[in-house]
């Protein structure tokens, strides 16, 4: 689980897009969740969730679409995950994006043991 915070505009939805095109192909089409709340993608071993939780006003709505229960199977993207409260899972992984002048800073944090979380800073920050 990965989740996305800053402000509107930081590039939350960019990186999501990025990282699901990485992952089904360049030609993906990847709209913004924002007026859907959440799209999904297959693939034939994971699906993946991508949610934007912006126009939510309560937890439980988080319930209602189905999300809570794709924490446990699917790969879940999540914007705005300040809406999930007493929902968010222990284990995820918290990016948050802020910009910088022309351009963007991610601060990334999560459980110390998390392979992906391991693999990302190995990836970005020891480079």
């Amino acid at each position: 689980m990965l989740l996305l915070s800053g402000s509107i505009g930081a590039g939350k939805t960019h990186f999501c897009r990025a990282f699901l095109r990485a992952l089904l192909g360049e030609e993906t089409d990847v709209p913004s969740p924002t007026f859907t709340l959440v799209q999904t993608y297959e693939t034939p071993s994971v699906d993946i969730w991508h949610a934007d939780l912006y126009r939510l006003g309560h937890p439980d709505d988080v319930i209602e679409l189905g999300l809570e229960a794709a924490f446990n199977d699917s790969i879940c993207l999540v914007e705005w995950p300040d809406r999930l409260g007493d929902l968010t899972p222990l284990d995820a992984i918290h990016i948050l994006i802020t910009s910088v002048g022309e351009g963007r800073r991610v601060q990334i944090t999560g459980p110390q043991n998390c392979t992906l979380l391991q693999a990302l800073r190995q990836d970005w920050i020891d480079k």
